[in-house]
């Protein structure tokens, strides 16, 4: 499990740190706590820890993505916006 190893990486050494975690993955199971999208688009599969706050608690949850969603994800990664379309795009190339 790695939770933030990525923290002060970023461009090229985030894509190469994620292509590490990837050749790692194909004998052992991995688990990578991420805010880099270049680092997320290299997994196998992608799950969304949230919150959810009400009067008396928070709790948090998880859910594995779509494909669609991981795409949405990924923009919202890259720009603060899942409905940016350039962003879209480079959230798309970088599962290329």
């Amino acid at each position: 499990i790695f939770d933030e190893i990525d923290t002060g990486v970023s461009g090229e050494v985030a894509s190469k740190m994620g292509e590490l975690m990837q050749i790692l993955s194909q004998r052992i199971q991995v688990i990578t706590i991420t805010h880099l999208p270049q680092v997320a688009a290299k997994g196998n599969s992608h799950y969304k820890v949230y919150k959810l706050d009400d009067e008396q608690t928070t709790n948090t949850h998880i859910r594995q993505l779509s494909d669609d969603e991981r795409v949405s994800e990924l923009a919202l990664m890259l720009s603060g916006s899942s409905d940016n379309q350039a962003a879209l795009a480079a959230a798309r190339s970088l599962f290329d």
